[in-house]
């Protein structure tokens, strides 16, 4: 009974979060949707940031060890082909967040955008603390496709980059349904990505 009670309380705030970022959402507007009391949000979670930390915790519990496999066995490339051949290679792990809940992916980036574009500092603390060797290698394979960009300026082209991929995959059923009604097609996510991952790679390599 315990651990259903924890997982609607994750499963409401993931809801909420997304829908209306973590400064709006208030934690009687989680217990009252979940059908808990705020005592069994302070057992499990202890406080709003922990409930927000377990929340993301799902995501990167599954996606990180994926990520780590593909790095391991990437084959370096240089330049912009390099860096469009990385997050080609990252694709799959993405699309498989729809596992975690449904619309998955798209519900994490939500969430990757609600972060920050709320200033959510103790979530970058948090990401680092528990994820950070893995997003260090990300950064490290990302480099050595571009040896010669300097370290600040790629800060700047990463930064920009998950702007956009942020963006655009939260907006993805927007998207969607534009080109439907624009071009008769249907798409779904993985178009979404293969579509954008051309733009990024040229964007961070710099072409």
């Amino acid at each position: 009974m315990a651990k259903n009670t924890k997982n609607d309380i994750l499963d409401t705030a993931e809801y909420l979060f997304s829908q209306q970022g973590f400064t709006q959402t208030s934690m009687r507007e989680i217990t009252a949707r979940a059908g808990v009391n705020l005592a069994s949000v302070n057992y499990h979670f202890g406080s709003k940031k922990n409930l927000i930390q377990a929340v993301f915790k799902r995501y990167f519990d599954h996606l990180m060890p994926h990520i780590d496999t593909c790095l391991k066995d990437l084959e370096p490339k240089k330049g912009a082909a390099g860096v469009e051949h990385l997050l080609y290679t990252l694709t799959p792990p993405m699309l498989e967040l729809n596992v975690v809940s449904e619309q998955g992916t798209a519900t994490f980036v939500k969430l990757l955008g609600r972060g920050y574009n709320e200033t959510q500092g103790h979530l970058r603390r948090f990401i680092m603390s528990h994820y950070g060797t893995t997003i260090r290698s990300l950064v490290n394979a990302i480099q050595l496709c571009l040896p010669h960009v300097p370290e600040e300026e790629l800060f700047w082209r990463l930064h920009f980059a998950i702007g956009s991929f942020v963006f655009s995959m939260a907006s993805s059923q927007a998207l969607t349904e534009i080109v439907e009604s624009d071009f008769q097609k249907h798409v779904d996510i993985a178009e979404v990505i293969s579509h954008l991952i051309p733009f990024v790679a040229q964007g961070v390599a710099g072409n």
